[in-house]
């Protein structure tokens, strides 16, 4: 396919012009949805998106989450299909997390709500055999995650001739989630001829090269810079020394009232664990944890319990990080600093939504100051640092977690210079400190093991 973009972005283009969702000429029944959900004035994603995709055009849509951007594909293509006709379905809506899936799911309920539209919900992570009768049952909007896709398609469950509208959202999530291979086959299989949507946060390599691949002539739209955070978004950093001054620090901040809705961010899912359980022993119990180790009822009534106001805290991986769609979040905090880039977008992403004000908390070790300067090179300005209060206990860094740090160090420092020849395993020979935690020197521990071996 052709990978010429045209933009859609002049300043001055019909989309300005829309003040209201009666401009998009909708049929009563999507209309009567859009109102009772409260809808009163199209997003710019939405005002820019609609009026394109209904011409039929192929989109490249570049908006972070909390934009509208959902609606902004669904209404159009409960318009263009308009009622059940076929079993089989007429759009495709492909998600990189069932949390995403979900949330894409539901939204369409909303919206179609005064329709006889069908629309199932396929992920992985619980058995295939409710959402393949759900499919024979007749579908007109299929909303998937790749891999659950490809398994009930090649089970022979699954007929895909008649579609006529194909999205991927978050694309970016996608493709640092490893699903190029699962998109490539999918796209092997759907009929060639189909309009298509493509959203994204961000336009990294592989997102380019996904476009190549899945689109025809795309219109782009964009609402706001690339990998840009919300203007509604307040972020600092906290430049911290360990894992035990983050964890003091954090139940610091978790007194303050003032944080009254908050996503705790991990980078794996035994980090979100050791907080989960710190949290609810010495703060809070009224707090949750998500990860991919947790079954999927499971998290969904985690999420369920953190929309209604249940719950205060939740602290998730990045993995469930795309599928959070909540109101109301006053506060993110990124107790990692995230290795992939991109993902602290959409982190901060989870509040300051729908025009309200929101707080993104960093905090930051020496090991992932690397991690941190890309983030601010991403996203073109400086994150601010915020002096850790003299209230909150500076642990010492154990000899264990201090090694490791220098030891990321070494190995950030080699990929940005493969000449760098490995400060810290020069020191390991030559100049090792003369003291651990312990107070034991780090020479005489290697002499002592060598003695042992000896003795044997």
């Amino acid at each position: 396919m052709n990978p010429e973009i045209q933009n859609d972005t002049e300043p001055n283009d019909a989309s300005e012009m829309i003040d209201s969702f009666e401009q998009f000429k909708l049929n009563k029944q999507i209309l009567s949805a859009v109102q009772e959900v409260g809808y009163q004035k199209p997003t710019p994603i939405q005002a820019k998106a609609i009026p394109l995709i209904l011409d039929g055009h192929d989109i490249l849509g570049i908006a972070q989450t909390g934009t509208g951007k959902t609606a902004a594909f669904v209404i159009p293509i409960l318009m263009k299909i308009k009622y059940a006709q076929s079993p089989n379905p007429r759009a495709l809506i492909l998600a990189p997390t069932r949390e995403l899936a979900i949330q894409i799911s539901e939204e369409i309920k909303k919206l179609a709500t005064y329709t006889d539209l069908r629309q199932v919900c396929i992920y992985g992570g619980v058995g295939a055999k409710t959402q393949i009768e759900a499919i024979q049952a007749g579908v007109d909007i299929l909303v998937a995650t790749p891999g659950r896709f490809m398994d009930i398609y090649l089970s022979g469950n699954l007929v895909v001739k008649e579609l006529k509208i194909m999205v991927l959202d978050e694309a970016d999530k996608m493709m640092d989630m490893g699903f190029m291979p699962q998109i490539n086959r999918i796209l092997e299989v759907v009929p060639r001829k189909r309009q298509n949507l493509l959203f994204s946060a961000t336009m990294s390599e592989k997102v380019l090269k996904l476009i190549e691949n899945f689109l025809e002539f795309p219109l782009k739209v964009e609402v706001t810079p690339q990998a840009t955070p919300a203007e509604t978004v307040t972020h600092f950093v906290y430049h911290v020394p360990n894992f035990k001054t983050k964890i003091n620090l954090l139940g610091y901040l978790l007194q303050n009232e003032a944080i009254s809705k908050v996503i705790i961010f991990a980078k794996t899912k035994e980090t979100a664990e050791n907080i989960f359980k710190f949290i609810q022993r010495k703060i809070d119990k009224h707090v949750r944890v998500i990860h991919a180790n947790k079954g999927q009822n499971t998290r969904i009534n985690a999420m369920e319990e953190f929309k209604k106001g249940e719950i205060r805290v939740l602290v998730a991986t990045d993995v469930a990080a795309r599928g959070i769609d909540v109101s109301m979040v006053s506060h993110v905090i990124n107790f990692d600093v995230p290795i992939v880039h991109e993902d602290y977008v959409h982190r901060i992403g989870r509040t300051g939504r729908a025009n309200r004000e929101g707080t993104a908390i960093t905090f930051c070790t020496k090991a992932e100051v690397y991690h941190l300067e890309k983030i601010q090179k991403l996203i073109k300005m400086p994150i601010p640092v915020e002096e850790i209060p003299q209230e909150v206990e500076i642990e010492e860094t154990p000899f264990e977690e201090n090694q490791a740090m220098l030891m990321e160090i070494d190995r950030q420092k080699r990929k940005e210079n493969p000449e760098f020849k490995g400060a810290f395993h020069e020191r390991k020979t030559k100049n090792l400190p003369t003291k651990g935690k312990a107070g034991k020197s780090s020479k005489k521990v290697v002499f002592d093991k060598n003695k042992v071996k000896k003795k044997k």
